[in-house]
């Protein structure tokens, strides 16, 4: 007789969500303080498995025999609810060690958060339970819950006063009291959850690795983040591509929307994209939905559960209050979103069945006009019409006083072939519960509906980056090798040898006599790596004619010279004058939290001043460069609007495929800017007549 196998052991995902024994360091037996209310809610959610309390003071804690430590704990420990002072976490992650506790939650605040010092402790404790064989959640998190598994593992008063409801939806907030405000929102409405996570300062488990434990859960469907920052940028765009091939959509509410959470940087790029305009760009790279409202990342995993990115960014809208439905049509024109008209063939399918509909986008029927079957009828035809990516459907009153028949006349429509979100004009809580319960996302505020469905369309499949072939960026490497200092000739050098063709220049140093074949008028700049935006500082000159290049050359050094004694100065760089019909900017940024990223927008000395830009993660091809372009309202006039002169938009779409490649030098470069770029009429290019370059590591004076 052989004996049986030993069970596998748990993995870390079961030992964060549904562990046999917790233990509860730092509980307390007052049931008023924050340390007992882990204990209390795991009595009361009828959690099955072990409670063990930790207390070196009390053999007793609520009910329960408690130990002084976790050595004193007999039997297997999957998980350490730590609540101790954060001088005494470090001796808790060396028993954990010990005790080979896989996964230690800190609810403990006091590391990385509070400066320097606490940053060094938080180091020293990820390194110990490295060491050890120990993950950390947190520290500073509220803790940790598995709806399913009746595991409130967290100190949140909102779990002791919310009931908890099941459902598909798991969410990671990188801020612990959000969890509470989602739950209780939710709960309002009937919605519930699978798991909720507080990441605290993720010294250990990233959002990332937690994202990639919930791609895996059978109970999850959706995924919601509530971030704050980016930090482990690479685990959590493999968790949400992990994800989306399992079908589960991710949805993220980011702060930081506001020029205020902007880091700018040395270059007009940097004024012009911050932060917010980076993260958009990468998460829309990850496959990841985006949300602008509170609202709408509660309500959106109803609308998109099961589904897919959409082919297109259109919207069907059929109601029966047109003020409503016009206040949805205004948000999503806004943001780029068409509502088209309902093809001619589906009218005339409803015309034959009895139903006419106006021609206008926004169906609007009048009162008592979608009785009888006709709305469900009209439901179904844009169910199942090409022409649309999705369906709104706007109820008025009827949806507080009759909410059942509100909800009889969407459910007896073929439902299921595309997103379907119903917007409840008046306040009507119990209508929205019964959209809920039906499976049908109601949305309670035309934001909101407006928020999620723009996130909807807006939403795309995780994009890899093209391939860069060495020989496309063999010459800018061999320009790199042989530069030591990037003023704007170099800099110009190295567009050049990517493939973005710079004005013709020559260099005009000390006594020297005005460059041959540069025939006026000219440009004349200051040459020096050591000073940003010359223009504003009153280094630069046009329209100098043949005659005059060397004496103002001369005077502008001078006064370089003066207003910058520490600065490297060449001398002069000669151009000849350029024209386009348009200016554009070109930046680059390898960032730190998302990584390399390419920018488009309105360039000349203006160009931060200018709110329309393009981001996307660079490298990009000519067909992504296209879509930048089409985002620029002001290059439509570039593209044969009201018989004005076209622009070569392709060789716009080529530059900045060819400029994004910098991304493919590894790292090299930390900043580069073409500010302007002119766009000259069709078929005659793009010519870069300005430019600069921040090597990685390479601080500026100027």
């Amino acid at each position: 007789m052989t004996d049986a196998p030993a069970p596998p052991a748990p993995s870390l995902g079961d030992c964060i969500f549904r562990p046999r024994t917790v233990a509860l360091v730092g509980a307390s037996a007052d049931p008023a303080k924050n340390n007992a209310r882990p204990q209390r809610y795991l009595a009361a959610a009828g959690f099955a498995g072990r409670i063990v309390p930790v207390n070196p003071g009390r053999a007793e804690v609520m009910g329960l025999p408690a130990f002084p430590d976790l050595d004193a704990i007999p039997g297997e420990i999957d998980h350490a609810f730590v609540m101790v002072p954060a001088a005494a976490v470090e001796g808790v992650i060396d028993q954990c060690a010990r005790r080979r506790v896989p996964v230690a939650t800190l609810f403990t605040a006091g590391f990385a958060e509070t400066g320097p010092a606490g940053a060094a402790l938080q180091a020293r404790i990820v390194a110990r339970a490295r060491e050890g064989g120990v993950r950390i959640l947190g520290p500073n998190c509220i803790g940790l819950v598995d709806v399913q598994g009746r595991l409130p593992l967290t100190t949140n008063a909102a779990f002791g006063a919310e009931r908890m409801l099941p459902g598909p939806v798991s969410v990671i907030s990188q801020s612990g009291s959000m969890l509470g405000s989602l739950l209780t929102r939710a709960a309002a409405r009937g919605i519930g959850f699978a798991k909720m996570v507080s990441i605290g300062n993720e010294a250990d488990l990233s959002v990332g690795d937690l994202a990639a434990i919930l791609a895996d859960d059978p109970e999850t469907k959706v995924i919601l983040l509530f971030l704050e920052t980016i930090r482990d940028g690479p685990g959590l765009a493999a968790a949400a591509r992990r994800a989306f091939a399992a079908g589960k959509p991710v949805i993220a509410f980011k702060l930081g929307r506001s020029a205020l959470g902007r880091r700018v940087a040395a270059s007009h790029t940097g004024a012009m994209v911050g932060g917010d305009e980076l993260a958009q760009a990468w998460l829309r790279a990850q496959g990841i939905l985006r949300v602008e409202t509170f609202e709408g990342l509660i309500e959106l995993p109803r609308l998109v559960q099961g589904f897919g990115p959409p082919r297109g960014r259109g919207v069907a809208m059929v109601t029966a209050t047109g003020g409503a439905a016009g206040m949805i049509a205004d948000r999503l024109g806004l943001m780029g979103d068409r509502v088209p008209e309902p093809p001619p063939a589906l009218r005339e399918r409803l015309a034959a069945a009895g139903i006419a509909i106006p021609d206008s986008p926004v169906i609007d029927l009048p009162m008592g006009t979608g009785e009888g079957g006709r709305y469900a009828r009209i439901l179904t035809e844009l169910m199942a019409s090409d022409h649309c990516d999705a369906v709104i459907s706007v109820m008025g009153s009827s949806a507080r006083s009759n909410p059942g028949m509100i909800l009889s006349r969407v459910t007896e429509a073929r439902l299921g072939a595309k997103p379907l979100a119903v917007f409840l004009a008046p306040q009507a809580d119990e209508g929205l519960r019964m959209f809920h319960e039906a499976g049908i996302a109601g949305f309670r505020t035309p934001e909101s509906c407006a928020d999620a469905m723009h996130a909807y369309l807006d939403w795309r499949a995780p994009a890899d980056p093209p391939a860069v072939a060495e020989a496309d960026v063999a010459p800018a490497r061999a320009v790199l090798a042989a530069t030591t200092g990037w003023d704007e000739r170099a800099a110009g050098a190295l567009f050049a040898a990517l493939g973005v063709p710079a004005a013709a220049s020559a260099v005009l140093g000390p006594g020297a006599a005005a460059p041959p074949g540069l025939p006026g008028p000219c440009a004349v700049k200051v040459l020096s790596p050591d000073i940003l935006h010359k223009s504003d500082a009153g280094l630069v000159q046009l329209n100098v004619a043949e005659g005059e290049v060397v004496e103002v050359a001369a005077g502008l050094v001078d006064k370089a010279r003066a207003a910058f004694p520490g600065a490297r100065i060449a001398g002069a760089l000669v151009q000849q004058m350029e024209r386009g019909l348009a200016e554009v900017i070109l930046g680059y940024r390898d960032d730190r939290e998302v990584g390399p990223v390419v920018v488009l927008g309105m360039g000349g000395v203006t160009a931060e001043l200018r709110p329309s830009v393009a981001v996307r993660l660079a490298p990009v091809d000519a067909g992504t460069a296209r879509e930048m372009i089409a985002e620029i309202p002001e290059l439509r006039a570039l593209a044969g609007y009201r018989n004005l002169p076209w622009g070569d938009l392709g060789a716009l779409a080529e530059a900045v495929a060819r400029f994004s490649r910098l991304a493919a030098l590894g790292g090299a470069v930390a900043e580069a800017e073409i500010n302007p770029l002119l766009v000259r009429a069709e078929g005659q290019g793009v010519v870069a007549v300005d430019g600069l370059v921040v090597a990685a590591g390479e601080g500026r004076t100027g």
